[in-house]
């Protein structure tokens, strides 16, 4: 793979002989992001995100979770109706009666959906793992005699004993599933763990296998490539990471990395800046500012040392460029600025500074950031013009 200005290649990806991924982003921003606390999107909200996750290139978007009430599926039919290259599927728990909803919404396929670790058996469904799975088979018998394509998805299934888990999955196959999914429900795995358990699934069955990762450790996109590394199909990803808890793999972490790291770049990163802040307008939550991808410092450079590099090479210190996913360079300048990065930045902002000039003006900035504060590019353009005109 030849070298790109837009970004460095992991080049010791070249010593793990791995094979080319085959993989699919399902984003799952509209049902499972907004189960975070306090998140409801409105019909035009979700209208506009799944237009723009269309555009982005995502493979398949999780509309919804049409049981839940009347606007719910009117909402996911429509999108599911708008013509979009994306394929389209709405979750359905293991009920025929929850089926019959998700079928009439016109969807691509189901994610029918049941737990069977112990917790969960003897906690929430009072039920042994054979009539949970029986109820299951049944649900997703009534979708594929209905046209409808079926996820068979198991809930908690990073804590489910794996060979309940294999002989679940290699039974559903029978019922000609088309995707097999595990849930890491709360976010136990780590890469090693979630390569495991997907080899050890694909050894079973031949049925495409996903991968649905929380974030409560920290690891989801890390687990989530792990699992794509071992041969899961269909990775879940939510924008920004939103979602219970501590939220999903984040799809714009995911998308960079499938290109950085596997030379994936069918997706359209430069759309990823605009989406995420489309879900921060939306959700009324913004991630924090050091936050891979999108976060409002992903790109901000305040050390002297930095600075002149990136004025030169922006390579040296940025792995792939803010043009890439949409987003901007912000020089900042603090305690940390030295008098060459301070040169460049003045210059940048279209200004000749005499070099007493820029020994006043970095003494003034070096007095003004010994506070919490920092200087704003309003402030420091009213600074640069103060000193000029002493």
């Amino acid at each position: 793979m030849s070298e790109n200005k837009d970004y460095s290649r992991n080049k010791l990806m070249d010593y793990l002989n791995l094979p080319p991924l085959d993989i699919e982003i399902c984003d799952v921003t509209l049902r499972d992001g907004e189960q975070t606390p306090g998140v409801v999107f409105t019909r035009e909200e979700k209208i506009a995100l799944a237009t723009k996750l269309d555009s982005v290139g995502v493979d398949i978007i999780e509309a919804g979770f049409p049981v839940v009430s009347t606007s719910e599926k009117d909402v996911v039919k429509e999108i599911a109706n708008m013509g979009l290259n994306a394929r389209t599927c709405c979750l359905a728990r293991s009920r025929v009666s929850d089926v019959e909803v998700a079928v009439d919404c016109d969807v691509d396929f189901i994610s029918i959906f049941i737990a069977m670790s112990d917790l969960h058996l003897k906690y929430k469904y009072h039920k042994s793992c054979e009539e949970m799975f029986a109820a299951a088979m049944e649900a997703v018998q009534y979708a594929k005699d209905h046209g409808v394509g079926v996820r068979f998805a198991a809930e908690d299934g990073t804590r489910t004993d794996i060979e309940v888990l294999k002989t679940a999955f290699k039974a559903a196959e029978e019922y000609k599933v088309d995707y097999v999914s595990i849930a890491d429900t709360i976010g136990i795995l780590n890469p090693s763990s979630a390569y495991y358990l997907v080899s050890e699934i694909k050894k079973v069955v031949n049925t495409p296998i996903c991968i649905h990762c929380h974030n409560d450790l920290g690891m989801a996109t890390a687990n989530t490539l792990a699992a794509a590394e071992a041969g899961a199909k269909q990775l879940h990803t939510t924008v920004n990471s939103i979602g219970e808890r501590a939220g999903n793999a984040s799809l714009e972490e995911v998308l960079v990395a499938l290109r950085i790291q596997y030379g994936i770049d069918r997706y359209d990163t430069t759309k990823l800046t605009e989406l995420s802040e489309m879900v921060n307008q939306y959700s009324g939550l913004r991630p924090s500012v050091t936050k891979a991808i999108v976060g409002e410092h992903a790109f901000s450079h305040e050390s002297g040392i930095h600075v002149c590099a990136i004025l030169e090479e922006p390579r040296t210190y940025e792995l792939f460029s803010p043009e890439m996913v949409g987003g901007k360079r912000h020089l900042i300048v603090g305690k940390h600025t030295g008098m060459k990065a301070l040169k460049g930045i003045v210059e940048e902002m279209g200004h000749k500074l005499s070099k007493e000039e820029l020994t006043v003006l970095l003494d003034r900035i070096k007095n003004c950031t010994d506070t919490k504060h920092g200087i704003s590019p309003s402030r420091l353009e009213a600074m640069i013009n103060e000193t000029k005109n002493q």
